[in-house]
């Protein structure tokens, strides 16, 4: 009998979830495979926001190219009360700064956004496998079996662990048996429609609204002759489905009849689900994205959302996988549940505005950039640990301008890049510990950054304009540990090398450690020394 071989991860979904882990396991030199049942990449506009922090994940992740040269900033809302239209700003356009590099929503279809995530999937050598459908998955104490269905029969997937980014229906969380807690409004529906349109300008995200909320909606997607439509739907309406009732439809809401829809490229009938898993996983499995929580469109939460589960579950898989204690894959659900519950509160709450048309609700700022999400007072960030001026262990660790020992000024996101950790010392005592610290051998490597005196390891800079110590909040001797998904591990003001050393055991393999880099060997995707 013919045995399977044993793969790392399987990654059930192809969205931006399931893309996302993807290229982080990948990138760490771990075995994975993944598979969605489409037979081809997702073809609609549908979450067309992408929120800064996620624009700082995707930096990370190597896929930002791609989505910044597909999209363009948020253009004013257009509000249309008969023949005036009343400019309506949602967006504070915001100038980028040392610590926040992209401060701004990004517009753009998530159709290009996918093909962002595979393209740098396809560039680090992983191909996303298409019309391949879940059909059966069990687990033991050691591994997973997937029973996939393509055009050339069933096969079985043997991995150590799986994950189903695989949508609101998932096939995985059914198959856990994981409840989906909330509620679909089945008499609140939308229709989105994805067209190419003459007689409506571009310089407006245009909207008509009309009695008891129901309203429509026309945003430009960037690049193309495309809008996206949104029509609210009364209750008892047979959403049009052909394109001069579509036409005749937004005639009769807008009044205005120079506008046309040439191609439809994509329509989808839209029910605010507000639901959230029960559990993020059970065993070996885990859910990530919309299988784990679905959000009304508002506000632009979801798909950002699921984008960093998966940044959050991947470094964890990886150090689990390395050797790390098990345990660790239990963080994931404590630090991503409470987020996604906050997330659903704040979309929910802008929908019910929307349909009121409140202007609040039509507003966007720092609550939707997900720039101030913390894991504070979680398993990895107590909330009793030390602190900074500005920062506590479980925040973002923010960007800085610095200048290398070359006198080359670069940011400190550059410096961070890749799947590892950094230590970051500040002042001549930190610095001095830092080459103290033991690091494990097995999994992701340390990069020891100073920013201070020269140090005899790793790489050290100088912060001329302050901007590290004012964004980090630095008055003396500290030894920050960033995690690989850019998030505060453990900060040090006092005690230095005791306390740092107990945060590093809590997420890394133990087996082995060194406290001296002997020579460079960069994870995949690092291009810095251990």
């Amino acid at each position: 009998m013919n045995h399977p071989q044993v793969i790392d991860v399987l990654v059930i979904g192809a969205g931006p979830s399931g893309s996302a882990l993807a290229i982080d396991l990948v990138r760490r030199g771990l075995d994975v495979r993944i598979v969605d049942r489409s037979p081809h990449a997702f073809d609609g506009s549908r979450a067309k926001g992408v929120q800064p922090r996620s624009l700082e994940v995707l930096e990370d992740l190597g896929a930002l190219p791609d989505v910044l040269a597909g999209g363009s900033t948020y253009p004013k809302l257009g509000i249309h009360a008969g023949p005036l239209a009343v400019p309506w700003k949602m967006f504070t356009h915001r100038e980028a700064t040392a610590d926040v590099p992209y401060p701004n929503t990004w517009l753009i279809p998530q159709f290009r956004t996918d093909r962002a995530l595979h393209a740098r999937l396809s560039e680090l050598g992983q191909e996303i496998e298409f019309g391949r459908e879940l059909i059966e998955l069990t687990q033991d104490e050691d591994t997973v079996v997937a029973k996939v269905a393509g055009a050339d029969g069933t096969e079985e997937i043997v991995a150590r662990y799986a994950v189903g980014a695989d949508g609101g229906s998932s096939t995985v969380r059914k198959q856990l048996g994981v409840g989906f807690v909330g509620t679909t409004d089945e008499s609140d529906r939308m229709l989105i429609v994805d067209a190419s349109v003459t007689g409506l300008a571009r310089n407006r995200w245009h909207m008509w609204p009309g009695r008891g909320g129901r309203f429509i909606g026309a945003c430009p997607l960037p690049d193309s002759d495309m809008f996206q439509w949104m029509i609210r739907l009364t209750p008892d309406e047979e959403p049009p489905a052909k394109k001069d009732d579509i036409v005749r439809r937004i005639h009769r809401h807008t009044g205005h009849r120079g506008i046309q829809l040439h191609d439809i490229h994509w329509t989808s009938v839209f029910r605010p689900n507000i639901r959230l898993a029960e559990d993020y996983g059970r065993g070996r499995v885990f859910l990530a994205g919309d299988a784990a929580h679905v959000h009304t469109p508002a506000g632009a939460q979801g798909l950002n959302t699921g984008l960093q589960d998966g940044y959050n579950l991947g470094w964890k898989l990886g150090q689990v996988l390395a050797g790390a204690d098990a345990t660790l894959l239990d963080t994931y659900e404590a630090e991503r549940q409470p987020i996604a519950a906050g997330v659903l509160g704040l979309s929910t709450a802008k929908w019910g505005g929307v349909a009121k048309l409140d202007p609040s609700s039509m507003k966007r700022g720092k609550d939707e950039q997900q720039l101030a999400l913390t894991y504070y007072g979680g398993p990895l960030a107590p909330a009793d640990g030390m602190r900074t001026g500005t920062l506590r262990v479980g925040d973002r660790a923010p960007d800085a301008r610095l200048l290398g020992a070359d006198g080359a000024e670069t940011r400190l996101f550059e410096v961070l890049r890749g799947p590892d950790f950094t230590a970051l010392a500040y002042g001549p005592g930190a610095a001095r510990t830092l080459e103290q610290l033991a690091w494990p051998t097995a999994g992701a490597q340390l990069k020891r950054l100073t920013v201070g005196p020269p140090a005899t390891h790793g790489l050290t800079f100088s912060d001329p304009e302050n901007t590290l110590r004012r964004a980090y909040g630095l008055t003396g001797d500290t030894l920050l540990l960033i995690r690989p998904d850019g998030y505060i591990g453990h900060i040090a003001t006092r005690d230095l090398l005791s306390t740092t050393q107990t945060a590093v055991r809590a997420m890394t393999p133990q087996a082995r450690s060194r406290t001296m880099p002997q020579q460079s060997h960069p994870s995949p995707g690092s291009g810095a020394t251990a």
